[in-house]
């Protein structure tokens, strides 16, 4: 189930909200945990024995070290935590590892047809639940007695899919919180929130993305055959999707939780108005930014110990963060692409980034975009070599006329609503009461009419 499906908008979500405002405070949490856990079985119930059982493990790993001291406590988070990413690298990354010890031993070993299909949010809560562990750990946060409000803190439904990875510490008051969990302001902000969210999705993303899909699907008219000023086009309009996409849902995950009374920070902050490579890992999905820093790059040393570890403990968090997006080569290239990148602006370039005001924020579209087509490179249709031959010799092929034609509208609407321009009409109407109503609805009529429409894509990130 998706949250830009029928059956979510109009069944699941109406029904879910309904019944955790009636009962009352001691239970919203144990509610929120059978909803999230319908949501999660939806498809089936073939992962439901593994997310408990780390939330099993890791439940009493918390426990434990609430009760042990010095060494033992230790030993518990390092075998929480082994557990737990033993769990997402197995699930996730094993057939990988088989395909590729089979090119290059030659060895001949059959792949694992039951990991076909990637466990339903494992890269998401496998994170949480490490946050946690580590920071009760580091007595950041107590250790959370109740099994219902963790489990429930872990498998919520609105950040299942494609997160954002909410810490423990930022979700406890919330959980904790027996009357007044819910007000009307939070309702109204989250159904805000979810709204324009699921616009982003469904109407830009969706929509956008149909030009990139028009150049490398099976039946679209072929990366080889596209000229180069097509095959950028092309680029930017998957950047843009993939913007739309991951913020979307990130919003709509976020209204979620605020209507349900638990308010989570913003996952993006604008980030293709970024001035450098580095403010823009500060905008965009923040809280997976924020994640490796703080339980890995900081705990490696961070900048503490010298340039030459600094970027030592770089390289290790950019080749994970690489991996973290998925089971390819692209993708740890992509990794390592952008530690390139962030060691030259931290090593001299970042000063002068500092100084400018128009170069800084083309230099850091191009790299960025030019990094979503090693990101995308993956997909059948548009192999790294070719894309990269494309781009940058000259060559001729299909003109973009056609789809600038067809889709010029749709990308200025969406360099338009990747601007800080949206929130700033936004909160021009906020005086005028009739006019936020009127633009809400409107919105929201016109996002439904897609979803109906549409066939429930899924978010672009719930693959990664």
């Amino acid at each position: 189930m998706v949250f830009n499906s029928v059956v979510f908008l109009f069944c699941f979500l109406p029904l879910a909200l309904l019944l955790y405002y009636l009962v009352p405070g001691r239970l919203k949490n144990a509610v929120l945990l059978l909803e999230s856990l319908l949501f999660y079985c939806w498809t089936g119930v073939t992962w439901l024995p593994l997310i408990a059982v780390l939330v099993g493990i890791n439940y009493l790993a918390g426990l434990c070290m609430s009760k042990l001291r010095g060494g033992g406590r230790r030993a518990v988070l390092v075998l929480a935590v082994a557990l737990t990413a033993a769990a997402l690298v197995f699930f996730k990354y094993a057939n990988f590892f088989i395909e590729t010890l089979n090119q290059v031993a030659g060895l001949g070993w059959a792949t694992l047809s039951f990991l076909d299909i990637l466990p339903l949010g494992i890269s998401y809560y496998t994170f949480k639940l490490i946050s946690y562990v580590a920071d009760v750990y580091s007595g950041k946060v107590e250790a959370e007695r109740n099994p219902i409000d963790f489990s429930a803190y872990v498998v919520m439904y609105p950040q299942l899919i494609v997160g954002p990875i909410v810490r423990y510490r930022e979700m406890a008051p919330a959980l904790h919180t027996i009357r007044g969990r819910c007000s009307l302001r939070q309702a109204e902000e989250g159904a805000i929130l979810f709204v324009f969210g699921l616009a982003k999705k469904v109407i830009l993303a969706d929509s956008i993305g149909a030009l990139w899909l028009d150049i490398i699907a099976s039946d679209g008219i072929g990366l080889a055959q596209a000229s180069t000023p097509l095959v950028w086009l092309g680029v930017v309009a998957y950047s843009l999707q993939l913007y739309f996409d991951f913020a979307g849902y990130s919003e709509m995950s976020n209204g979620l939780s605020k209507m349900m009374g638990f308010d989570c920070p913003a996952n993006f902050n604008l980030p293709y108005m970024a001035t450098s490579i580095t403010d823009f890992w500060r905008r965009w999905h923040i809280s997976l930014s924020l994640w490796f820093r703080d339980y890995v790059y900081i705990p490696l040393g961070g900048n503490r110990r010298g340039q030459a570890r600094q970027i030592f403990n770089m390289l290790v968090v950019w080749a994970l963060t690489g991996f973290w997006h998925g089971a390819n080569w692209n993708f740890i290239c992509w990794g390592l692409y952008y530690f390139v990148l962030l060691v030259i602006e931290k090593s001299f370039l970042l000063p002068y980034l500092q100084r400018g005001r128009i170069w800084p924020r083309f230099y850091t579209l191009f790299f960025v975009v030019l990094g979503w087509g090693i990101f995308t490179s993956n997909q059948p249709g548009s192999p790294l070599g070719l894309l990269l031959n494309r781009l940058f010799i000259p060559q001729g092929g299909i003109s973009p006329v056609y789809y600038l034609r067809n889709y010029g509208v749709l990308l200025v609407l969406g360099c338009l609503c990747a601007t800080p321009l949206p929130g700033w009409i936004w909160e021009k109407t906020r005086r005028f009461t009739p006019v936020r109503l009127l633009v809400f609805a409107g919105v929201m009529v016109l996002s439904c009419a897609f979803v109906v429409a549409a066939t429930g894509s899924t978010a672009l990130y719930a693959d990664f």
